[in-house]
């Protein structure tokens, strides 16, 4: 019998016949298992027991609050969520079909929309001391201090050269631009900490904890459903759209005016406060992907690849250009509806 992701079909049947089904034929789909029975078909997941109560809470309190566009996940006979199983969690839904009638853009705008009132229907206002947002302003402020100075001394190494290695050469071409979005973020988290000054309280929500349009799937009638609520958490309202950025903005350089008007679409069905625009646009602007990068190259210099680390600078600095963008349209749209 063929190993699928380490259970046989027949493990497989060990762990499905708790919600009294049986398994014709089976694929697998990385972590989830497509079960074509005689009931249907169905997905069956598997995660690490760890993330089981967390995961299975949330998604609980989402449907008390309302929301209802979550892959439904079926309750066991006896009433358990989950199965556990050779080290894992199993937990069952049902298998959506997922065929998209329209193109790329419009999926993504569709998502946003969700998000916004998955987020608006989970919201919940918590108590934050001035005392700790003082603290995390001086915390975060430190660190990209220390990242300002090792920056600086990284580029009058550079300077000191009389010959610099292909690294080192684009490292001064990109100097000054790393060091301005440093300098905005900081701006920014100042800002934020101005605004919050008179703010008693913060927005937390449920977030999915990693939204894209894989983890987005349709049913036969073509309505949206969020899946793999694993890594869901409470969390700022922006905790699931920079992640989301991050990775949407790692490419070539390019126009993200796509990118830029979903982000648009969700706020304008959940509204960021000042406070809340002002540390979204710290955090995204921040360059710490490609500061990482200088960082590594000074701390490998005996087993260092020249050629790989001029690629990895490279492309960071492509996502920051990228980023760049993103965070100049939506700030000059918060000015224009502020002024």
């Amino acid at each position: 019998m063929v190993k699928l992701n380490e259970l046989t079909q027949q493990e497989i049947e060990n762990v499905i016949q708790v919600y009294g089904i049986h398994a014709n034929y089976v694929d697998q789909y990385g972590k989830t298992y497509k079960i074509y029975s005689d009931h249907g078909i169905f997905a069956l997941k598997k995660i690490l027991p760890a993330n089981g109560m967390d995961f299975i809470r949330h998604v609980q309190f989402l449907y008390q609050r309302g929301y209802n566009r979550i892959i439904p996940i079926y309750p066991a006979p006896d009433g358990r969520y989950g199965v556990l199983y050779k080290g894992y969690l199993f937990y069952l839904m049902p298998w959506l079909p997922n065929e998209e009638k329209e193109d790329r853009s419009e999926k993504h705008q569709k998502m946003f929309r969700e998000l916004a009132r998955l987020h608006s229907l989970s919201v919940k206002e918590i108590a934050v001391s001035t005392e700790r947002r003082q603290e995390h302003y001086d915390e975060t402020i430190d660190e990209w201090d220390r990242q300002r100075d090792f920056l600086e001394e990284f580029i009058e190494r550079c300077e000191q050269q009389w010959y610099m290695s292909p690294f080192e050469l684009l490292f001064c071409t990109f100097y000054k631009e790393i060091t301005q979005a440093l300098a905005f973020s900081k701006r920014q988290l100042e800002e934020w900490l101005e605004e919050s000054k008179e703010v008693e309280k913060v927005r937390t929500v449920v977030a999915h904890g990693k939204i894209s349009i894989e983890h987005f799937l349709y049913d036969e009638r073509g309505r949206g459903y969020f899946a793999n609520f694993e890594k869901a958490k409470i969390a700022a309202p922006f905790h699931d759209i920079l992640p989301f950025l991050a990775r949407t903005l790692h490419t070539y350089p390019k126009r993200f005016d796509d990118c830029v008007d979903w982000i648009k679409t969700y706020m304008s069905y959940f509204p960021l406060r000042a406070e809340e625009k002002h540390l979204f646009f710290s955090y995204l602007a921040h360059p710490g992907p490609i500061i990482k990068v200088v960082e590594d190259y000074m701390g490998n210099q005996e087993k260092r690849n020249e050629i790989k680390y001029v690629k990895r600078l490279q492309e960071k600095y492509w996502l920051l250009k990228n980023t760049e963008y993103v965070v100049m349209n939506f700030v000059e749209q918060n000015n224009q509806q502020t002024n």
